[in-house]
């Protein structure tokens, strides 16, 4: 039987405050159905420092993390699945 894709939902909570991820950030961002202008914008960054927190390049520092935990809790962003148990934030 083959392997299947996390799946995704949005029930859980978002990640918590200081552990905003490449990936947590680019999910994020897609589930606001945004380009990275657009979502560096929305948080008052440039469209590079979203390309290079979702490269892995940088990492959010503290007033961003708390920008992207209030856009999450205001989109209504949770996230279900990926690495570690099914229902565990990530």
């Amino acid at each position: 039987m083959a392997e299947r894709e996390p799946e995704y939902r949005y029930r859980r909570p978002p990640p918590a405050e200081g552990e905003w991820g490449a990936e947590d950030v680019r999910a994020l961002r897609r589930h606001l159905g945004e380009t990275q202008r657009q979502f560096a914008d929305r948080i008052g960054t440039n469209q590079q420092t979203v390309s290079e927190w979702e490269r892995r390049a940088r990492q959010p520092r503290r007033m961003a993390r708390r920008l992207l935990q209030l856009v999450a809790e205001q989109a209504g962003y949770y996230r279900v699945g990926g690495e570690g148990e099914a229902g565990t934030p990530r």
